[in-house]
């Protein structure tokens, strides 16, 4: 039998419009997992560019891939500063419960 291989997936590579962002941040929302959410707000940011993001928030471009890697932990006004530059803010709302 031969052997399958596996490409590696980047999400990255699939977001491309604004809506693209709000529907991945919508549904990492909704998992209400907060290592997933921050994945997949450094999937967005990869998608626009680490580089650029870092260099418009004067942030070092290492430590910002660093702080969303699995292993990372970003701060608070990290992921707020990142958000932003997205285009987004956090909005909160009352539990239906």
């Amino acid at each position: 039998m031969e052997k399958m291989t596996v490409a590696d997936f980047d999400p990255a590579e699939y977001i491309e419009t604004r809506e693209d962002v709000l529907g991945v941040l919508e549904a990492a929302i909704e998992e209400n997992d907060p290592e997933f959410l921050l994945s997949a707000i450094g999937d967005i940011a990869r998608s626009k560019g680490m580089t650029e993001i870092a260099r418009e928030l004067n942030l070092d471009r290492a430590g910002l891939y660093r702080s969303f890697s699995p292993e990372g932990n970003p701060s608070f006004i990290t992921v707020l500063k990142v958000l932003g530059n997205l285009g987004f803010r956090l909005n909160i709302e009352r539990n239906a419960s």
